[in-house]
Order: structure tokens, then C-alpha cells, then sequence
């Protein structure tokens, strides 16, 4: 069976599916291989305006497989430190890779969601969680550091810097209630209605205009790492300009002026 499975739930909205229930969907070579493909089709595919992230069974991901990850090949040869990094850098390119690709991504968080699994949550852009979802990333409770694949840079990002250090250095697990309380997720919801919660926000994004949702996807990534106000109000003028400039964006004015429903076209 593919370690990745990509349906289609609704028109224009993508499900990527981490598919070693298992295993709780725990990261290997294959996974994380087949996880960058997947991005890649969803991301060439130019009907698919959202993905929806999930994991397959009773949990999200448990984040690497104790049992084995595997080795990247070409690196058959290479020492333990060398092997280490190579599969430390294959793992951690997801999280850029969900940042590079066209559509926002929300995280159907149905379960264990820790370690690797933890960071591909925080990558996306929007996170939803079942009632029994668990948090956490426990790296410094094994001898290595809190600080692993984006981590240290998102999760402050998303709830302020005192809350992540804490949840850093104690590498505690954390439970739906928290994560809601916190602001980590966006909604928290009974297990059975965490994947229709996840549907029903990318449909309402899809009633946005393709170019739009596009660059503020881009432009809110981007935000996050400018040095001053100033940078990330120049490139938000030009976004805007470069925007209302489309085709969408002139039926879109008046449409909304004659209240009349635009069909999108994305030109």
C-alpha cells in the first residue's frame, strides 16, 4: 500500500493521507519520499485550490519510527554523523516544502501528533483537531535538543515565545484542550468530525479567488521573516497592485457592487 494516499473529497480540495496506521503513521525514508511527491502532484494539479492533511487511523503522526527510518540512499558509505544529517535534512525540507506549494494546507489533526508529526502541524497553514489529539515534541527528553525540523522558529511564531520555551524544555505532552487554549489549533472537535470540519474551511476558502488565497499564502510566510513593518508593507502594496490587476479581481469588483456571484477564472 502507498505510505501516502491523495483523494479528493470535494472539487478542488486535495487529502493527503499518511497511511501506516500501524505505526500511528510514524515517519520512514518512504513516507517522508513519498510525502514530497505527493506535494509536488498537488501542487503541479492547478485545480486543487486547498489541502487537507491528515493521517490514517487513530493517529496524525507519531513522528520517526523508533523501529527505523531507514537511510537516504547514496549515503550507504557515509559515517553515522553523515547518515544522521542527511535523513535529518530529508525530513526537515517538508516543512519549506509545505510553505512553497500554491494551496494552504490545513491540518486535520485526528490523533497522536508528536515529534515529526508535530512540525508537519506547524508547517501548515491552518490546524483543526479531534478531542483526543495529543501535542508534543519530546527530542529533549532523549538526550538531543527541543530545537528539530522548524520547530523552534514556528511554534513560537504561532504561541508566543514563554509558552513554547516551556513546551520546549520540559517536552511535555499537552492535550486538545490546551492546544485550543493556546491558540495552536483553530477549532477542536469531536473525533468523528474532525476531517468534515477540515472540509467545510476549505470550502469556504475556495469561494476565494484562486490568485488571492495564492498570495496571501505567500505574502503571510513571508511576513513572518521581514526585518521591520516597513518591508512587509512594501510587499504588501505590490502584492495588492500586482492583484487587482487580474481579470478575477475586476469581475470580482463588480460583482460585489452588482451582488452577482463571480466565477472564478484565475486569469
Amino acid at each position: 500500500m502507498s505510505n501516502v494516499l491523495i483523494s479528493r473529497p470535494a472539487p478542488q480540495v486535495a487529502q493527503l493521507t499518511l497511511n501506516r496506521p500501524e505505526r500511528l503513521n510514524a515517519l520512514t525514508y518512504d513516507l517522508v519520499t513519498e510525502l514530497h511527491e505527493a506535494l509536488d502532484a498537488v501542487d503541479r494539479d492547478h485545480d486543487c485550490r486547498v489541502v487537507i492533511l491528515t493521517g490514517a487511523g487513530r493517529g496524525f503522526c507519531a513522528g520517526l519510527d523508533l523501529n527505523g527510518f531507514g537511510v537516504v540512499p547514496g549515503t550507504e558509505s557515509f559515517g553515522r554523523p553523515q547518515q544522521g544529517l542527511a535523513v535529518q535534512q530529508h525530513i526537515a525540507t517538508l516543512v519549506p516544502h509545505l510553505r512553497e506549494i500554491r494551496q494552504p494546507v490545513i491540518a486535520a489533526v485526528n490523533g497522536a501528533c508528536a515529534g515529526g508529526g508535530f512540525a508537519l502541524a506547524l508547517a501548515s497553514d491552518i490546524r483543526v483537531c479531534s478531542e483526543s489529539a495529543k501535542f508534543g515534541s519530546a527530542f529533549v527528553r532523549l538526550g538531543i535538543s527541543g530545537c528539530d525540523i522548524g520547530v523552534s522558529w514556528m511554534l513560537p511564531r504561532l504561541i508566543g515565545a514563554s509558552r513554547a520555551w516551556e513546551l520546549l524544555l520540559t517536552g511535555r505532552v499537552f492535550d486538545s484542550t490546551e492546544a485550543d487554549r493556546l491558540g495552536l489549533v483553530t477549532e477542536r472537535v469531536a473525533d468523528d468530525a474532525v476531517l468534515a470540519t477540515a472540509l467545510e474551511i476549505a470550502e469556504r476558502i475556495t469561494a476565494n479567488s484562486p490568485f488571492g488565497v495564492w498570495m496571501t499564502k505567500e505574502v503571510m510566510w513571508s511576513n513572518l521573516e521581514v526585518g521591520s513593518l516597513a518591508a512587509g508593507i512594501d510587499l504588501e502594496n505590490r502584492t495588492q497592485i500586482l492583484a487587482s490587476l487580474t481579470e478575477d479581481s475586476h469581475d470580482a469588483m463588480g460583482g460585489f457592487l452588482s451582488r452577482r456571484q463571480v466565477e472564478w477564472r484565475n486569469r
